[in-house]
């Protein structure tokens, strides 16, 4: 965070090729809500980053490519968010493997606890991951897990932070039972939920 990137692309599809934005890392690991479904693990910047620039390049002061442009907030100001490029790399790599990226989805959006969420939320724990959102059709839906969940576990792991959570769900295969452990109504409980190809 607070590294300085370039944001390589052609905005609009204006003549004369294109164009570079500059910006910091702003944040990491974040999660949005696209059209298509969410996108996970990703890396925030205030770059400009326009229709035109997603699939472009954010490099870094040495020239090496740190993530590849992907989204922007509409109505909002600086804020643009990239994919990291080594998670580019493995979609990449199983494109050409297998014809098609396959990558397990839950269906969660959620954040990392904070000691201080935890206290403003009055919350009785200070680690995990509180679900702030659970996507219809999903299955975390299909499973029972519901937003206000702060998830603990998964399959033994223990989650302290949502990169804790994404890292364990990237490492499962499509269709494989994942046991989840979440905080809820002052104990813990489980679900087990059977992880699908993101939409």
């Amino acid at each position: 965070v607070g590294q300085r990137v370039y944001a390589i692309g052609n905005p609009f599809g204006l003549v004369g090729g294109p164009t570079v934005t500059s910006g910091v890392i702003s944040a990491v690991n974040r999660t949005i809500e696209s059209q298509r479904g969410l996108l996970e693990n990703l890396v925030q910047t205030d770059a400009a980053i326009n229709p035109g620039n997603s699939g472009g390049p954010l490099v870094d002061l040495e020239g090496n490519v740190v993530a590849i442009n992907t989204a922007i907030v509409p109505f909002a100001q600086g804020i643009g968010f990239a994919i990291p490029i080594n998670s580019a790399k493995k979609c990449t790599s199983e494109i050409v493997a297998d014809g098609i990226a396959e990558r397990p989805w839950l269906g969660i959006v959620g954040l990392s606890l904070t000691e201080e969420i935890s206290s403003y939320y009055d919350l009785p724990v200070e680690e995990g991951v509180l679900v702030t959102k659970v996507s219809g059709d999903s299955p975390a839906e299909h499973a029972g897990i519901i937003a206000g969940d702060i998830i603990l576990r998964l399959d033994g792991a223990v989650i302290h932070r949502i990169e804790d959570l994404l890292k364990e769900i990237h490492k499962r295969k499509i269709g494989e039972k994942v046991r989840i452990g979440v905080f809820r109504r002052g104990r813990e409980q489980f679900f087990d939920v059977t992880l699908r190809q993101a939409p």
